[in-house]
């Protein structure tokens, strides 16, 4: 077993990885039951590959299933959730556990924030970039026509639950996904485990445990450092886990959010654009941004993509959460390992970069 804590004072919570950790959900899972009982929201596809593990435990299961899917993070499926957990008599003190990937944990996170004015839940995410990513951190989320996660809150679990045995029912589409948010903690701030990415990414895809706690445990423990550092995206800290992002999620809007372009394909396409708009400023060697690049593609991740034009991609990153003053950080990067936020980027010069990066002009 491998534990991690994210440091947040008297809401500090553990991250706990260990490869069949389900298979002792009995033991695990049962301080989060009251009177035995356990409320679980599920991925309708997880609970069929994941939920016998769970029906072996002992325990009474409340089982809440939601449609597989990203097109489940929106405001129908939210209102559905919250009168499910209210119909099963959810009390503030219970812990809601949620069962899946990004996209359960997320829309329990944040059913969680809300009913009854905060009840507590427990993080098992089974995809890859739910437990590198989004499990930890505290941020929840839906999607509208406005944007991707634009209505949330930051609501914090009591724990994170990561059992990389889970990976062996995911797709190898769904895992390279979740693949770009490990690399993603090289690329920001630590160029040695860039390095130890080239050399073991294959072998992470291909099922390697050792390699995949590896990156589970080094992946929490960067986003561990920089959440008990920058919990609400204040200090300009945690944006720096946005690498990528504000490229991709205007891929994945022209894409409507759906499997068309999966999240994780997108912000691999959005670091490789990162650091060759970084390069083309000057900030970054070209060598860096070839580096990055080929080693996305040397793993099956997309870096390029036809979806929108240079100017309805920039129309999407108009809308950008973070937007401040009437501008969009951005986070680019002086090298691998060396991202920064710049506030000073006019999206007219994005919009000219993309129509360069297309061959439009």
């Amino acid at each position: 077993m491998r534990q991690v804590e994210v440091g947040l004072g008297d809401r500090s919570y553990p991250i706990v990885i260990e490869n069949g950790l389900l298979d002792r959900a009995g033991e695990v899972l049962a301080p989060y039951a009251r009177s035995g009982r356990l409320i679980v929201v599920a991925d309708d596809q997880v609970w069929v590959a994941q939920g016998p593990r769970l029906e072996r435990s002992g325990l009474a299961i409340a089982l809440v299933t939601i449609p597989a899917g990203e097109g489940s993070k929106s405001w129908n499926m939210l209102s559905r959730l919250v009168d499910d957990l209210l119909a099963l008599e959810v009390e503030r003190s219970d812990h809601v556990v949620a069962l899946g990937g990004g996209m359960i944990g997320d829309l329990t996170g944040f059913a969680a924030s809300i009913v009854k004015r905060g009840c507590n839940f427990v993080q098992v995410p089974t995809t890859l970039l739910a437990q590198v990513d989004s499990s930890v951190g505290g941020k929840t989320a839906i999607n509208t026509p406005a944007g991707k996660n634009m209505v949330g809150t930051f609501h914090q679990p009591s724990a994170v639950l990561i059992d990389p045995s889970t990976l062996d029912t995911l797709d190898r589409r769904q895992l390279r996904a979740g693949y770009a948010e490990v690399v993603k903690y090289g690329l920001i701030g630590d160029l040695g485990f860039f390095d130890w990415c080239e050399e073991k990414a294959l072998d992470l895809l291909a099922g390697d445990v050792d390699a995949q706690l590896q990156a589970i445990e080094t992946s929490v423990r960067a986003k561990a450092a920089i959440v008990g550092e920058d919990e609400r995206e204040t200090s300009g800290r945690r944006a720096l886990l946005n690498l990528g992002h504000t490229f991709g999620h205007a891929f994945e809007a022209e894409a409507g959010f759906s499997d068309r372009l999966l999240h994780g394909e997108g912000v691999a396409i959005g670091m490789a654009l990162a650091f060759r708009f970084s390069a083309e400023r000057g900030l970054c060697p070209a060598a860096d941004a070839d580096r990055v690049e080929a080693h996305l593609e040397a793993v099956g991740l997309p870096v390029r993509s036809d979806l929108g034009t240079p100017a309805s991609l920039v129309a999407h990153m108009a809308h950008d959460k973070k937007k401040s003053s009437g501008r969009v950080p951005f986070i680019l990067a002086r090298g691998i390992g060396r991202a920064f936020v710049d506030p000073t980027i006019e999206l007219a010069e994005v919009e000219d970069f993309l129509a360069r990066w297309r061959g439009q002009s």
